[in-house]
């Protein structure tokens, strides 16, 4: 049998959503210290600046306090309606530091104010106050986040309290930081829409009542989620906003304002929107291609993939990508079902290639006897890989 290593260009039609993580583009600049835009919907990255380096993420951080509890009433281990005690100790060491709830030591409070505090007024009493009510003691609450963050692969976030106030090795990364503002959206739905709400009044505490923001309700489709701000750290926001079923994903650090970080917040985000759209590719189960098959009870294979693919690129990206999918021809029988059996790559300017492995759409049995010669004597007459024997065969 004379095989070859096969490379065809394939046409493209609807389906898809496979997931890559390579940058799509760089054509972009930012003030920001550092900064990552994804497209959550395909977890492409649109644009990325120092995302990688740990920083302090001042109250960005909340948002792993704020995942602790959204994971604990998911499971059942708390509820919002839970009333919580405010020990004399968190109100001692937190009261008025910081953003604040205006927590007063021995009030009851529930977790559903205790979220809102957190997530609308960025109390670092409300932090607090929440993690001994969790775990016992703010320490272990603290231990217990870190073990979270392990899990959730956010490798370069490290945090020493529940609330993000400044302390030596409290660190995160922007990706990390991405990494859980999506989790946040997609793990919890019914909880996330708290991050949308822009005013929480606690007891009438009027000096502080509403959400920092600055993309809820300046910017359409923005629905959290949490702003930081040290004098170390700059001005930072982690956000996310969805139009058209298109989710983005935002992180921004490092800048020198709060006006600095609206306007290049909504900058980015409407750069993502507007200069990149979502493309279908293909569907589970559609057939990419079709391959020959030698000596098989069936002269022919279809090619599939597991999952649907879709890709997130600009305009010009879709007008010079290539597609196509690479296999040894003919392909040997016997091959089972979903054995990989090729390779589908996609090419991209400025990037590197995509690839997603082709799976057989079906078993094909292996033809015996008499068939195999009369296959061979074929092959070597007219170069067909194997007719499909017939019965009397």
């Amino acid at each position: 049998m004379n095989k070859k290593l096969l490379t065809k260009t394939t046409a493209i039609f609807a389906g898809l959503v496979i997931i890559t993580n390579t940058l799509f583009a760089q054509s972009m600049s930012t003030p920001a210290k550092r900064a990552i835009l994804i497209d959550a919907t395909t977890n492409s990255i649109l644009f990325e600046k120092d995302a990688d380096t740990p920083f302090p993420p001042a109250s960005m951080s909340k948002l792993m306090t704020v995942y602790m509890a959204f994971d604990a009433i998911k499971n059942g281990e708390l509820q919002l309606d839970d009333e919580v005690v405010v020990s004399d100790s968190a109100w001692r060491d937190w009261n008025n530091r910081g953003s604040t709830m205006f927590l007063r030591a021995r009030d009851t409070v529930t977790v559903a104010d205790l979220l809102r505090g957190i997530i609308v007024l960025s109390g670092n009493d409300a932090c607090v106050v929440l993690a001994e009510h969790m775990a016992g003691s703010h320490g272990v609450f603290v231990d217990w986040m870190n073990a979270k963050a392990t899990q959730l692969g956010m490798d370069g976030s490290n945090f020493e309290n529940a609330n993000g106030w400044p302390a030596e090795g409290h660190v995160m990364t922007a990706r990390d930081l991405a990494t859980l503002s999506y989790k946040l959206v997609t793990d919890f739905p019914d909880l996330y829409p708290m991050f949308a709400e822009t005013e929480f009044l606690y007891k009438d505490f009027r000096s502080n009542r509403f959400n920092r923001n600055p993309l809820l309700g300046r910017f359409a489709g923005a629905d959290g989620l949490k702003t930081g701000h040290t004098e170390e750290s700059g001005y930072g926001l982690a956000a996310s906003a969805e139009r058209d079923g298109r989710r983005l994903v935002l992180v921004v650090g490092g800048l020198t304002s709060v006006n600095e970080r609206m306007r290049e917040s909504q900058r980015l985000m409407q750069f993502g929107f507007r200069n990149f759209s979502h493309y279908p590719l293909f569907g589970a189960g559609d057939t990419v291609d079709t391959a020959e098959v030698w000596l098989g009870d069936q002269p022919s294979l279809k090619m599939v993939l597991a999952e649907d693919m879709a890709l997130t690129m600009s305009r010009r990206q879709r007008a010079e990508m290539k597609v196509s999918v690479k296999y040894t021809n003919p392909i040997a029988a016997p091959i089972k079902k979903d054995q990989q059996v090729g390779t589908l790559i996609i090419e991209l300017p400025n990037r590197s290639p995509i690839t997603a492995p082709l799976l057989a759409a079906s078993d094909v049995g292996e033809i015996s006897g008499f068939g195999k010669i009369t296959a061979a004597l074929e092959h070597l007459l007219f170069g067909t890989a194997g007719r499909v024997p017939t019965a009397q065969e």
